[in-house]
């Protein structure tokens, strides 16, 4: 605690002569002003014992310092008032120390930014660039003094402000723990520091600690870098209102990135890039105005721009001695960002014609610069530049981080890519799978995704993949460079990931784990030949184009909110007149619900929409009909191949309004109607056979009045997928990542299973630190983190949760401020609830009105002019409050950023001194009911409140019915041994190898004698029958109730006579049990002498499928007959058949004989292969064997398929104390780890007689035993010993069973087969005939299927097997009918001649396309579908033609056909037959003709005498109906829609046959303005013009003779058709015209963004 008091830190900094700022401790704010006198202004002033600057800031006056101070102690309970060095370097060290005093400085970083802004929030360099290496060491040597003059052990850090004049320092503070810059130096470094710090702390010496990325030296070294590490932080500050942007003290960054290279100018530049993806460097921009006042504000008064503004600054002629006047900026980086600007311009001075010299293009990506900032300052695009760069040989090379700087041969898999090198580092050759991060943690994008990303990577190797981890975030476990095999620290632009995927020659990348950001490149890469695992990239485009996945959610009748592009602010007016107020508006593309917003009247559109417009301008806005009072639905789901194989539907608590990443989110879902939920499931399942989803997914739907629309669907993985994963026990992500790889995967693992807890997620806010913010909940999001609990039920859950978030729970005083009438009705029981509980209520004066009308007592606390003592502002600011709950009424109006209403200055009021704050009307419910049920007594911590990486199953106590002990003192090894195993109950024969065996009360009492106060288990002796005993047995059967009759010749005690056995039936008592190992002749007699004296039996150790047989077929006669199959016969396919006799088909007919096994027993094969293997029995305890490797054994048959959980506890327990009578034990249970996989000791007992258990793991782990209440075992350890538990059950036995269960008798095949009863496996259920078709739960087995009703679940259990169960709505097998049936099964093309686009309306266009795109993913998928297999195309062609003839023929051949081709050359033209008697020819070999001729109307007059269908490839200057059709088709998959674009035409459209058919089919779409540009003489014919005009006078017509840059600026698409040299008669003519239009990168550059 030296280092967290300021006055002990100082005081320990005197004694060894170090220098701090000088500084008080003040517990009040008297005290704080009485140091600030001392002290001396300027000072700043921090909280204690706070995160992040929370609290902080600077004061230059008493004024300032009050405020400062009283919003600091709302946050803790001392604050520090230190001098101030504002101006001065920050400075830090990370170190390392020993309990032996070894002690290494691992990093010193370097703040870009002077003290004054929050390390958070400043730009870090590392190593230190501007330090002498006399400063350096000085810092160093302070350093290692001070922490060992701390004694602190472990890794910590120092800070140091640096006067940059002189020598002098300062000691900020020392953190002995681990920090945030503790994450960043272990990346900067690739010192592992937490792993070390471990180490430390288990006094591990540094020199005993091995380097694992040299593999050779030790922990104990002080690494090199021979690169530089730039971190640069993420703010979002624009999202909020209000709030200043300004650094200081205080942080306000949400994430952070670090960048590496060799250079500080290429790092710097790789890091701006990583912040956002709309930066491309340092460079000119348009963030800061170029004026001297905005960059001058900028630079005296940092905010998140400040990196932009200095590069302005250095366009418009500041020189680096002037930037540095104005921020204090070290001017060695100054002068480095100056060469950026000087490259930048002399970049900015080639046109797109020009050549770029090589020697440029190598300085610019020395320096960092990225292919689409040069191909921007060039004018040309980024694949023209990077084809430039791979042909002057100008590649990236690949580096390590080695900690060593080469000095030692490094092994790391921690790489870079930079330019300035000649070599890489690495050779590649595991072509693994790449797995690309979600970069910046941000607002929308936090951890949640870096933990997709990261089991995606560990399910990756478990499966023996090499893997490929490309991350930028330093504060992510992707990062670390232990989880995957490659890890490469890198920002993911289209740019790196085709470097590294080129580099690593890659089989594929996973783009699905990361969030937005892969998916915003995912088609791109997947257009550049990337390979993308999982959903193709055109079908994401499908689910993110709004167009698109409309008309998806259409074609499978799939409702959706009414919605339209946003174009224009007239047309926005219309629509939401149309549909009526409220309207969201929202742009495509985009996280976290940047720019969306409620918009509520006409007057406050504009606004609106322009916010809206600025966020992603290469994207369409949409405005949508906002559905209010709706719930809002989560579904996270896993597909494959488009089938659903996972679904977890998750409700909000708020209702539809608030943000998804800010609602609260419950799961599985408590409120919802089952209805509603089957109707989710069966739109996700139609949703992703629709989008052939392969991978994750995630569907958010609205509901009211059990009707669904969907909101959206995002074809990846969602925050909300470690959230569900983690609550319902199956990892979503291993699913998705196994079905993405094509790996074996099991649909719905958790079928069936009910959870016996609710999952309650909770947002994370950030408003303490954000001042101004109005914490006020809405559709964009605005948290910046969430946490997650279990409960009993929501309440409980959510109760916890809040709790985890830091909230207070409320002890005695509640403010409410309701501010509609409808919510202060809702609220009302709610806040009857809170008086009746004791909670003293205040309320606003309309809140308070209203409550005591309804007869609650309530005062009232006035905003503006309150009552002395009363006032609204003193309560908050003076901590009298412990809950606000304030609702603010939604106003339908927008108001200005600056108006300032009573309800906001009071929500900042309790946000700024800590009151907490609740503003949604669901939450504060749902809140009051939880605290109204809170009991502190009762919450403690329980089997709900954690999860853990296996699951943690509870069994019953065990029984062992038929334990062989080889000595009368061994019981109480034995029982040592079956609790460790989980049982808790023996049935116990004694058959010793001297003769010993309990066949008379000397010997019963001997066995007792020995096992009381010494067994651990509770236990029955059995008496052993003999020749000579039937009356002495049947008098100890009061003692000894089993009657064991052995025909072992091994055994001492055994029977050799039938007549024996009668005897033993005729004085052994009816009701007491009789067990035998009788097998073959042995077991037909005693089944027989059974049968005749009327007498249950039981057969232990059945080892033969005959015995099973002949025990099953007494039960078809009606003999009361059990029995049991040792566990290690099921194996025994393992253990050596000499010894058991068991060969592998033995045990293949024992397993399929499972339902007329009774019970399972340890039995006698484990002794017995243990003495046939020689093990000593000095050594091994014979009677311990076995016990300890049953539930691993059984578990990973059920692991496996064979088994289930319930046949373990029906064999172990259930049917054993049925059949013999066994009494319950009470509080007695068994914890066992499930899935956890785990091998067996190779020194166990074990391991010695059954050596095949070390040759794989098991899975199952003995966690826990309890025995009425007393815990006996845990983790490996037996507890108790001393004090026995076991008790003789010989006197408390109740009557034998009658035998099996009714059920069990029934279902035993042979029974039913004998008797003729048909079972179920062939005749369907009740059940089953009742099960709703679109809903179906498979059983696993038919018994589950025909399982006995058990207690009515309750409503948790009810909605949480509804939401595991299969969903499936099933499309029919072939899609290409689905389409057809769609459209009313009307095919207008079928056997039907293409002659041109006059023939077709709209309708049938739109029934062409869907089939086309169902075409084109079956091939993609396939590579050929032969739907027409057999069929023969004719490809006649009498004029030359590449793409028209290519495109037909390939068509033909991927969908199975066959093609042969003519021209005018080879046909019987040439012969001077004729065009109609060709075509007549061609007809009779083939079943379509692909027609191009010269002579226009020619296909038209040839299709007259065809017996085939004719298609029209071209007809001279006439149509190309078919080009035509495929443009338009490309149009709407790249734009979305076609309706409302500006098509410009450019080029001859004279002779152009494609545009006369291209311009009348897009005529006949809604508000197209088509722009015709041409040479004169070539315009677009008039026919075509009145044809247009005929058929859409609403088509907008316009004739150009030049291409301007205006109409460039408003196409959408630029459709440009060559000036054709055979069109001209006059070669004059084609000269002058040929290169009037020429479409280069210069021209490309003033088009819109995504014109195409």
């Amino acid at each position: 605690m030296v280092t967290e008091d300021r006055e002990e830190f100082a005081s320990a900094m005197a004694e060894i002569g170090e220098k701090c700022a000088k500084s008080h401790a003040a517990s009040s704010i008297e005290e704080a002003v009485v140091a600030a006198n001392d002290i001396g202004y300027p000072l700043i002033i921090r909280a204690a014992y706070a995160l992040g600057g929370l609290g902080s800031g600077f004061a230059s006056n008493e004024e300032e310092l009050v405020a400062l101070c009283r919003k600091a102690f709302a946050a803790s309970p001392q604050v520090l008032v230190e001098r101030s060095m504002k101006g001065w370097k920050e400075i830090e060290y990370e170190v390392v120390r020993d309990a032996q005093d070894n002690c290494i400085t691992v990093c010193n970083m370097e703040n870009f930014d002077p003290l004054g802004i929050h390390t958070g929030d400043s730009i870090v360099v590392a190593p230190s660039q501007t330090l002498s290496d006399e400063d350096y060491q000085m810092l160093r040597t302070t350093a290692v003094n001070v922490i060992r003059h701390l004694g602190v052990v472990g890794e910590c850090n120092i800070q140091y402000a640096l006067n940059p004049h002189s020598r002098e320092y300062s000691i900020i503070e020392v953190n002995a723990r681990l920090s945030r810059s503790s994450a960043l130096a272990s990346k900067a470094t690739g010192y592992p520091l937490a792993f070390v710090a471990a180490k430390l702390g288990l006094d591990i010496a540094l020199n005993e600690i091995r380097n694992s990325v040299t593999r050779e030296t030790t922990a104990c070294f002080e690494p090199s870098l021979d690169y530089v590490v730039v971190k640069i932080p993420r703010w979002d500050l624009k999202k909020f209102d209000r709030v200043s942007k300004n650094l200081s003290s205080a942080m306000k960054s949400v994430g952070e990135v670090m960048a590496i290279g060799r250079t500080f100018e290429e790092t710097m530049q790789e890091a701006i890039r990583s912040v956002d993806t709309s930066f491309d460097g340092f460079g000119r921009n348009t963030y800061v105005p170029e004026t001297r006042e905005a960059i001058e504000e900028e630079l005296t008064k940092p905010t998140d721009l400040r990196v932009f503004a200095i590069a302005n600054a250095l366009h418009m002629g500041y020189t680096v001695d002037e930037i540095h006047e104005l921020t204090a900026i070290d001017r060695w980086f100054l002068c480095k960002l100056r060469g950026l600007v000087e490259t930048e311009r002399q970049l900015n001075t080639f046109a797109a014609d020009q050549a770029l010299p090589c020697a440029l293009v190598r300085r610019a990506k020395q320096q960092g610069f990225s292919d689409s900032g040069i191909a921007q300052l060039t004018r040309r695009n980024e694949m023209q530049v990077r084809n430039t760069r791979e042909g002057f040989g100008i590649t990236p090379f690949v580096k390590q981080i080695d900690t060593v700087a080469a000095e030692f041969p490094a092994h790391t898999n921690y790489l870079y890519l930079t330019y300035n090198a000649s070599a890489h580092d690495v050779s590649f050759v595991d072509h693994g799978v790449m797995v690309l991060g979600s970069g910046v943690y941000r607002i929308g994008s936090s951890v949640e995704f870096d933990w997709c990303a990261v089991r995606a990577i560990r399910t990756l190797r478990e499966n023996r993949f090499k893997t490929v981890m490309v991350n930028y975030n330093p504060e992510t476990v992707s990062t670390d460079y232990d989880e995957a095999d490659r890890l490469y620290f890198s920002n993911i632009t289209m740019e790196r990931i085709m470097d590294i995927y080129a580099a690593e020659a890659a089989a594929g990348v996973i783009i699905s784990m990361g969030g937005q950001a892969p998916n915003n490149i995912a088609l791109a890469l997947h257009r550049n030949k990337v390979r993308i695992f999982g959903t193709s990239p055109e079908n994401i485009d499908g689910a993110e184009n709004r167009y698109k996945f409309s008309r998806m959610l259409d074609q499978i009748g799939v409702d959706q909110p009414q919605w339209r592009e946003l174009t224009q602010h007239e047309d926005a007016e219309e629509f939401c007149a149309e549909v009526g107020y409220p309207v969201l508006v929202r742009p495509s593309y985009v996280l976290s619900g940047a720019a969306m917003n409620v918009v509520a009247t006409a007057s406050d559109l504009k606004s609106y929409l322009d916010q809206a417009a600025t966020v992603s301008r290469e994207y369409p806005v949409v405005i949508t009909k906002f559905i209010e009072e709706a719930k809002e639905i989560d579904v996270d789901a896993v597909a494959l191949d488009g089938k659903l194989i996972m679904h977890c539907v998750s409700e909000h608590v708020e209702n539809a309004g608030v943000h998804s990443g800010d609602a609260t989110l419950v799961q599985p879902p408590q409120d919802l109607d089952p209805v509603t939920v089957r109707k989710i499931g069966e739109a996700t399942a139609a949703i992703g056979q629709a989008l052939r989803v392969t991978g994750p997914y995630n569907i958010q739907f609205m509901a009211k009045n059990n009707e669904i629309k969907v909101i959206e669907c995002n074809v990846r993985a969602a925050r909300s997928f470690p959230f569900v994963s983690k609550v319902t026990g199956v990892d979503l992500i291993e699913m998705a990542t196994k079905a993405m790889l094509g790996l074996p995967v099991t649909p719905y693992p958790n079928r069936g299973q009910r959870l016996g807890y609710v999952g309650v997620k909770v947002p994370q806010f950030s408003f303490s630190r954000l001042q101004g913010a109005d914490p006020i909940l809405g559709v964009e999001m605005a948290s910046t983190g969430e946490v997650a609990a279990f409960g009993r039920d929501k309440y409980d859950a959510y109760l916890k949760a809040m709790v985890a978030t830091g909230f207070q729970l409320p002890e005695k005083n509640i403010l409410l401020s309701i501010g509609s009438y409808k919510e202060k009705v809702e609220m009302l029981p709610s806040v009857q609830r809170l008086a009746d509980s004791g909670f003293k209520l205040f309320a606003t004066p309309g809140t308070a009105d209203f409550i005591q009308e309804h007869g609650i007592d309530v005062t009232a606390l006035e905003a503006d002019t309150a009552r002395e003592g009363y006032g609204l502002q003193e309560y908050l600011s003076n901590n009298k409050i412990d809950l606000y709950v304030n609702l603010p009424s939604k106003n339908k109006f927008r108001r200005p950023a600056t108006y300032v209403s009573n309800g906001y200055r009071s929500r900042r009021l309790a946000i700024d001194f800590s009151v907490p704050l609740i503003t949604n009307v669901k939450c504060a419910k749902m809140f009051i009911e939880a605290l109204a049920r809170f009991s502190v007594e009762k919450w403690d911590v329980e089997s709900v409140d954690y999860v853990t990486s296996h699951r943690t199953t509870v069994l019953p106590g065990l029984v062992d019915v038929a334990a062989l002990l080889p000595a009368a003192d061994s019981l109480a090894s034995a029982s040592r041994a079956a609790i460790c195993g989980g049982f808790t109950t023996l049935g116990v024969s004694v058959f010793g190898a001297d003769g010993t065996a309990a066949t008379d009360d000397r010997a019963v009492a001997a066995i007792k004698n020995a096992s009381r106060g010494r067994a651990l288990a509770d236990y029955v002796v059995a008496v052993a029958a003999t020749d000579a005993n039937p009356a002495a047995a049947a008098a100890l059967s009061a003692d000894a109730p089993i009657l064991f009759v052995s025909f072992d010749k091994r055994h001492p005690a055994h029977v050799d006579a039938y007549n024996t056995v009668s005897e033993h039936f005729k004085a052994w008592p009816p009701s007491a049990a009789v067990v035998t190992n009788a097998a073959g002749n042995d077991l037909a007699s005693m089944l027989l002498l059974a049968s005749l004296f009327g007498r249950q039996l039981h057969v232990t150790d059945v080892r033969s499928a005959a015995d099973l047989d002949l025990i099953d077929l007494s039960r078809t006669r009606g003999l009361s007959v059990t029995c049991d199959v040792s566990v290690f016969a099921l194996f025994a396919d393992r253990l050596p058949s000499s010894v058991t006799g068991l060969s592998a088909d033995a045990v293949h007919a024992l397993w399929a004989r499972l339902p007329t096994i009774d019970c399972f027993t340890v039995g006698a094969i484990p002794a017995q292969v243990a003495r046939a293997a020689g093990v000593s029995e000095a050594d091994v305890n014979p009677a311990a064997l076995g016990y300890q490797v049953v539930l691993p054994l059984l578990y990973t048959a059920v692991a496996e398929g064979r088994l289930k959980s319930s046949d373990i506890v029906e064999r172990l327990c259930t049917a054993p104390r049925r059949i013999f009578g066994l009494p319950e034990q009470p509080d007695t249970y068994v914890e066992i780890h499930q899935d956890r996989s785990v091998r067996v000791p190779p020194k166990s007992d074990d391991a010695q007689w059954f050596p095949d258990l070390l040759s794989k793991p098991v899975r199952c782990v003995v966690h826990r035993v309890v025995m009425r209440g007393k815990t006996l075992f845990l983790d490996g350890k037996l507890y108790a010993q001393d004090t026995a538990a076991g008790r003789d059950l010989g006197h408390v036995l109740r009557a034998m069973s009658s035998g099996p269960s009714g059920k069990q008798f029934a279902q035993t095949p042979a029974v039913a087969g004998a008797l003729g009863i048909q079972t179920d496996s062939v005749r369907p259920t009740s059940a089953q005939a009742v099960r709703s078709p679109s809903v179906a739960i498979e059983a696993e087995t038919v018994d589950e299927a025909n399982a006995e009703p058990a207690d009515e679940p309750s409503a948790l259990e009810k909605t949480a097997l509804i939401t595991t169960r299969t969903i499936e709505r099933p499309l029919p097998v072939t899609r290409l009918a689905d389409v057809l049936a769609r459209h009313g099964n009307k095919n207008p093309f079928f056997m039907n001649h293409v002659l041109s686009v006059r023939q077709f309306t709209r309708d049938d266009l739109h029934l062409l396309f869907a089939v086309a795109q169902e075409m084109r993913t079956g091939v993609q998928r396939a590579g050929m579908v032969p739907l027409l297999s057999g069929r023969v195309m004719a490809s006649v062609f009498y004029e030359p033609s590449s793409r028209t003839a290519s495109s037909l023929q390939a068509a033909m051949l991927r969908l199975g056909g066959q093609v042969f081709t003519a021209s005018s050359e080879t046909s019987s033209v040439a012969k001077g037959e004729t065009l109609e008697d060709s075509v007549r020819t061609f007809g009779s070999y083939a079943d379509v003709i692909a027609l191009r001729h010269p002579q226009p109307g020619s296909v038209q007059g040839a299709a007259r005498f065809a017996n085939t269908p004719v298609i029209n490839a071209g007809d001279g200057v006439g149509e190309h109906p078919t080009q035509a059709m495929l443009d338009t088709f490309t149009i709407r998959e790249e734009l979305g829609t076609v309706n409302g674009l500006t098509v410009t035409l450019v080029g001859d459209l004279k002779n152009g046959r494609t545009v006369h058919s291209l311009a009348r089919v897009l005529a006949q779409y809604k508000n197209v303005t088509l722009n015709y540009v041409a040479p004169a003489g070539l315009g677009m014919p008039g026919s075509v013009k009145r044809d247009v005009a005929l058929r859409a006078p609403y088509v907008v017509q316009t004739e150009y003779s030049e291409l301007s840059d205006e109409i460039l600026a408003n196409t959408d698409v630029l459709y440009i058709t060559r000036v054709q040299k055979e069109r001209f008669d006059n070669l004059d003519e084609y000269e002058q015209a040929k290169s009037m239009f020429v479409v280069d990168n210069s021209l490309m550059r003033k088009c819109k963004r995504n014109m195409i």
